[in-house]
């Protein structure tokens, strides 16, 4: 048995990464516990594993006292100093209590322990390795579906696929191959579970990455990204080579890479539009495919703005249900209010014709100020009149 105990402990150790001395150690605590549980006894035990013969030897631990009040945990000094001279009150001293059949106990708590190691080493390393995939995009097999989840294979484990990050646009069967994006792994007591999305925004950077190269060796950059999954996303792009369009490497040829992307999201229709620096250019191509007159912003917040569209160009401007402008906005972090060109004519005439009233309405309240003044002084100056005529002669 000493010989398979040592074996297995070095398979173990080569194969699954086990270190040797923490499943000794390990194995010993259990030794212990087995001893006190099929002995019934209660004093202090040490189990020695010899990593060379592997022989397993109990014993029992006392503490040298000048009395004793626990024959179990403690040894007066008399029956100390008989057994060897040199010991003195507080040492420990080690009697071998090894059981005939302990070899048996051993192999079973050994076997346990081994196992136990091992499921741990296993979940350990499955946790380092799909840890490293978080953040990014993983290809899937659909196995199974409950209430709550689909679960996806992913080759050493399965992944879960909540109702919120399913696309409404798609209907899973089993076998059915996804790529996913991995949002986060946890480690749990059951073991590492993986927690998967197909609605992620980052997904779409992940699958452009895939597509388009310029993208994957940083030549072209994804700066932001709206997305309603399984409907419409608005992509924003930039290139840092002068000579490279983004917009038209992200589409490629007739439309191939996009469309790439399309169909591995099932019809999932996509803007790419470019960056700019400049707020105004770059809300106006966020609206694309409408065209923009100008944008307006507003002086007390820098982050809300004004769209003017042609009469013929605000319904696509807004886009079905709001969805455009609602993407536009979130795509650029600015509030976003669209009008037209006859909205803003008809509410600057507005504006003008209120501006008329209330310059009239200045013209004549100061008119009435100065009538009131020329009154008042001419009352002033016959009331003075009166009063000096109204004077006796001296």
């Amino acid at each position: 048995m000493s010989k398979e105990m040592l074996n297995a402990l070095d398979t173990l150790e080569a194969e699954k990464g086990v270190s040797k001395t923490i499943v000794i150690e390990a194995l010993e605590a259990a030794l212990i516990s087995a001893y006190k549980r099929h002995y019934g006894q209660s004093q202090n035990v040490e189990v020695d594993f010899d990593e060379n013969e592997g022989d397993i030897n109990v014993y029992a631990v006392k503490e040298v006292t000048d009395e004793v009040m626990d024959s179990q945990l403690e040894i007066s000094l008399k029956d100390a100093t008989a057994i060897n001279p040199a010991y003195e009150v507080g040492d420990r001293i080690r009697f071998e209590v090894t059981p005939k059949d302990f070899g048996r106990i051993a192999a079973q708590t050994a076997k346990q322990v081994i196992l136990q190691r091992v499921r741990e080493a296993e979940r350990s390393i499955i946790y380092d390795e799909f840890s490293a995939y978080e953040n990014d995009i993983m290809q899937g097999v659909v196995e199974r579906q409950d209430r709550r989840y689909i679960y996806v294979n992913l080759g050493k484990i399965e992944a879960v696929l909540s109702k919120q990050d399913q696309m409404p646009n798609e209907h899973y069967q089993a076998h059915d191959k996804i790529k996913v994006y991995v949002t986060r792994v946890e480690n749990t007591s059951k073991g590492p579970q993986v927690f998967v999305s197909r609605t992620h925004p980052d997904l779409l950077r992940r699958l452009f990455e895939q597509e388009v190269p310029e993208i994957y060796d940083g030549t072209v950059e994804i700066l932001s990204i709206a997305r309603e999954a399984g409907d419409r996303a608005k992509i924003a792009v930039r290139s840092i080579d002068p000579d490279i369009d983004p917009v038209g490497t992200c589409v490629g040829p007739q439309g191939q890479r996009v469309q790439a992307l399309v169909n591995e999201l099932k019809g999932e229709n996509m803007d790419i539009v470019e960056w700019n620096e400049d707020p105004a250019i770059y809300i106006a191509n966020s609206l694309n495919p409408s065209e923009v007159s100008d944008v307006i912003f507003d002086m007390e917040n820098p982050k809300v703005c004004t769209v003017v569209v042609p009469d013929n160009q605000l319904s696509l401007a807004i886009g079905k249900r709001g969805q455009n402008a609602r993407l536009a906005a979130k795509l650029t972090a600015y509030k976003i209010d669209i009008k037209s060109e006859s909205d803003m004519e008809d509410f600057y005439a507005q504006l003008d014709e209120e501006e008329d009233a209330s310059e009239a309405t200045d013209t004549e309240e100061v008119e009435d100020t100065v009538l009131e003044d020329n009154n008042e002084a001419f009352d002033e100056e016959h009331v003075s009149n009166v009063s000096d005529e109204s004077e006796p002669e001296s």
